[in-house]
């Protein structure tokens, strides 16, 4: 640890190996600390934050509510009920799902650290003009992953939830939901868009690379808007509104990538 850290032209692969394992080691040890500070609010994580979408007064059902009251909309959009329960079918099952939910909570708290050692691992393969915005990557990074998991958990969660509850093959079926399922569907919504909020930061570095391209970008994005309405379509209840608010962050989070690209392609070419 205390050695002197190589040039980067200097480094084996081994010598990446080594840094890369101690990324893991200390983000792994973040990530536990941040853990075990969610366990003295795992009350108010469980009662009020997982379980909000199971309420009908949950914020997201209201808000669509009075959208669709002020756009003069009829129908099914207000949601009064729920119909479903969540239970526990394993003698361990609800150890498991507390401790592995203060994991996920402990690692998404501690997205800006990682985001510094994972800046750290890179940047001594950039230039120094691009190594004094770190600063701005670690910001720009972790707002963006904040933003997607509040996207996640204000959208895609409650449509989500709120289609499954109501759908049903036949009055014979009652739904009660597996609380493993239930927990793993939540935390699946919320860090996936998390990380696809990253798209913005990820295109960036692989134009950097010349691994992708403006051109590819906007060739490929019929293909991009028919899979955000596909997603949106499954993950939301078959009405307008709700399939645009899906729709709509993701496309622009889209957008803003091919943005981003021909940004860092202009400057490859204007710097020869």
């Amino acid at each position: 640890m205390a050695k002197n850290k190589k040039p980067v032209n200097e480094m084996s692969f081994l010598d990446h190996l080594e840094d890369l394992r101690w990324l893991l080691v200390r983000s792994s040890a973040v990530i536990v600390f941040m853990a075990i500070v969610t366990y003295f609010f795992s009350d108010y994580i469980f009662d009020q934050i997982i379980f909000g979408p199971t309420r009908t007064d949950f914020v997201t059902y209201r808000f669509f509510c009075d959208v669709a009251h002020r756009l003069g909309m009829t129908g099914d959009i207000c949601v009064n009920e729920l119909p479903f329960v969540i239970q526990n079918t394993s003698m361990e099952g609800q150890v498991n799902i507390f401790i592995w939910t203060c994991i996920t909570a402990g690692f998404i708290l501690a997205v800006p650290y990682i985001l510094y050692e994972v800046w750290k691992f890179i940047s001594p393969a950039l230039y120094n003009k691009e190594k004094q915005n770190a600063s701005l990557f670690i910001v720009a990074s972790s707002l963006l992953f904040f933003l997607g998991v509040l996207f996640g958990y204000f959208l895609i969660v409650p449509l989500s939830v709120n289609f499954v509850a109501t759908f049903s093959i036949s009055s014979v079926v009652k739904n009660e939901f597996n609380l493993e399922s239930y927990i793993g569907m939540i935390k699946t919504s919320v860090i996936a868009a998390g990380l696809f909020f990253e798209l913005p930061i990820i295109i960036y570095f692989l134009s950097k690379l010349g691994m992708v391209t403006p051109d590819f970008l906007r060739k490929y994005r019929k293909y991009a808007i028919i899979i955000v309405l596909i997603v949106a379509a499954i993950v939301t209840p078959p009405d307008v509104v709700s399939q645009i608010s899906v729709s709509i962050p993701m496309l622009i989070i889209y957008e803003a990538s091919i943005f981003i690209s021909v940004f860092v392609y202009k400057n490859k070419l204007k710097n020869g």
